[in-house]
């Protein structure tokens, strides 16, 4: 199937029962792919590239989890399949993780609208991220969510530079109350790489 058309079906997920035996080692083969797709950003925030794959671990996870059977599916394909990264673009969770309940509230309290401020750059270009459309996650006082889900356009160009080996690829946020940049290493890019 093309990367433009790639959705998680009903015909890709196993029953509950079968999961469950599998789930050990479904896990452990996607660990170390995960790790790759794991970027910290500063130190609160820690930005996950999704895929099919994981996508796919999420939704029959959670189906093992809530036991929600067919009703629950198509739930649950409707909230993980526009995370799944069409061709031209990457995606990612963002989560802001302050394991203290009182910093965590101050924190998220003055970072209202940060999720407009994530970028890629790739060999010296920007792709700025656009949010995820299914609900606002800052609020009008101005606390913010701690998790956003992202999409990352890039333009054929720079898809084409990203996919080269060696370029220099950055992912940033430049609001000046969380301004952060991360250096993706190679294996990370090379990895991301798969899904333009």
């Amino acid at each position: 199937m093309p990367a433009a058309e790639r959705r998680i079906t009903a015909a890709d997920i196993v029953p509950d029962a079968t999961f469950a035996t599998q789930r050990k080692a479904r896990r452990a083969a996607l660990m170390p792919v995960k790790r790759l797709r794991r970027v910290a950003l500063g130190p609160w925030c820690t930005v996950y590239f999704e895929s099919f794959e994981t996508m796919l671990f999420q939704v029959q996870e959670m189906l093992l989890i809530e036991k929600g059977g067919e009703a629950q599916r198509a739930d649950e394909l409707a909230a993980y399949n526009p995370m799944i990264p069409q061709g031209g673009e990457l995606t990612a969770t963002v989560m802001f993780e302050i394991d203290d309940p009182l910093r965590r509230e101050r924190a998220l309290a003055g970072l209202g609208g940060v999720e407009a401020h994530f970028y890629l750059e790739v060999d010296g270009e920007r792709a700025r991220a656009a949010p995820e459309g299914d609900i606002e996650r800052s609020r009008e006082d101005g606390k913010t969510s701690a998790v956003h889900f992202l999409h990352f356009p890039l333009t054929p160009a720079q898809a084409a530079a990203f996919r080269r080996p060696g370029v220099s690829v950055q992912l940033g946020c430049d609001d000046p109350r969380y301004a952060h940049i991360a250096v993706l290493s190679e294996a990370s890019r090379a990895e991301l790489a798969k899904d333009l």
